[in-house]
Formats: structure tokens, C-alpha cells, sequence
């Protein structure tokens, strides 16, 4: 591999280690231990309110065995599986593209992108859902609790689309003048 890929397994890396010892922490402070393998509701029952922080931010301890913002949870026993297998999927199109095709302005966002991603699919594998722990409310209407791996997913989708508009702009601006200098 190519000394400029370096950094970008560096994000992914410092993704995946941000995610898990925040996940890590909050497993310690509840059981005492971390595990590293079991069934999720074996191991914390949910969900488990561990601080109020404000009047708008709570740290809780839930499972998530759906997907993104729980989508999926309906799917019963199999679900876990499909998401893991979807998942497995998505991340190598993702590292592939990343490493062997992608421009350099989209290599850093897809880096965090798939360390978010692996970060919750080492979740699944261990314990058949994800610690999510975020919990933010206004009233009574409480946005999904949510982990870093996510923030690193949604932060590096973000910045992708936010590299596109530019990169269009630019692109949009190069061909105006073009236009105008002939």
C-alpha cells in the first residue's frame, strides 16, 4: 500500500478505537467488566440511565439491534445477521472505492465513514447489537440515542456531500470561464 493511504487507515483506526473505549468505558461502569463476547440483553439489561448532563442531554445505555436510528429492529432474530452480512458488504465497497478510486478530496470523509461503520459492526458481531449511549431531548421527544461510530458516519457523510458541492462549484466556475476567455 502507498505511503498517502497511511493517514486514512489512521482515521479509520482512530474511529473504530475512539468508539470502543467509549463503549468499552460505559460497559465498565455498568457491569465491571468489558466483555468481549455475549447476548447484549445477557449482559445490560435496557434501557439503562446512567446521568441527566442537562436539561437537554442524557448519557443512557440502550441496545440498537437495527439499524441506523433503529430501522430494522422488526425483523426479529434474523436481523443481526442481514445487518452484519449488509453491513460486511457496504464497508468493503466503500474501502474499495476509497483506496483504489476515489479522489483525494473524498478520501478522508469515506476514511471516517468506514471507521464509524466498522466500529459499529464489531458491536454486532460481539454482542448481536450496538451500544448506543447519546441521548439527546427536548421535552419529552427524545432524538434515537446514538454512539461516535454514528457521529463519525453522519460527520463524514457531511463532509462528502459538502466536498461535492464544492468540487461542483468549482468545476461549474473553471467552465464559466473557459467561456468567458474564448
Amino acid at each position: 500500500m502507498k505511503n498517502k493511504f497511511w493517514k486514512y487507515i489512521a482515521i479509520i483506526l482512530a474511529a473504530i478505537a475512539a468508539d470502543q473505549l467509549t463503549k468499552g468505558i460505559l460497559l465498565y461502569l455498568i457491569t465491571g467488566t468489558v466483555p468481549l463476547f455475549g447476548a447484549a440483553w445477557d449482559l445490560v439489561p435496557v434501557p439503562y440511565l446512567m446521568t441527566q448532563v442537562c436539561n437537554f442531554f442524557n448519557i443512557v445505555f440502550t441496545w440498537n439491534p437495527g439499524a441506523s436510528f433503529s430501522m430494522l429492529r422488526n425483523l426479529g432474530e434474523v436481523a443481526p445477521l442481514i445487518i452484519i452480512i449488509a453491513t460486511g458488504f457496504i464497508i468493503g465497497f466503500i474501502a474499495y472505492y476509497l483506496f483504489a478510486r476515489a479522489p483525494k478530496y473524498e478520501r478522508a470523509p469515506l476514511a471516517l465513514i468506514v471507521g464509524g461503520a466498522l466500529g459499529n459492526l464489531i458491536d454486532r458481531v460481539r454482542f448481536g447489537a450496538v451500544v448506543d449511549f447519546l441521548d439527546f431531548h427536548v421535552g419529552g421527544w427524545h432524538w434515537p440515542a446514538f454512539n461516535i461510530a454514528d457521529m463519525c458516519i453522519v460527520i463524514g457523510v457531511g463532509w462528502l456531500i459538502l466536498n461535492f458541492v464544492l468540487a461542483r462549484r468549482r468545476c461549474v466556475r473553471s467552465v464559466e470561464s473557459n467561456k468567458n476567455g474564448k
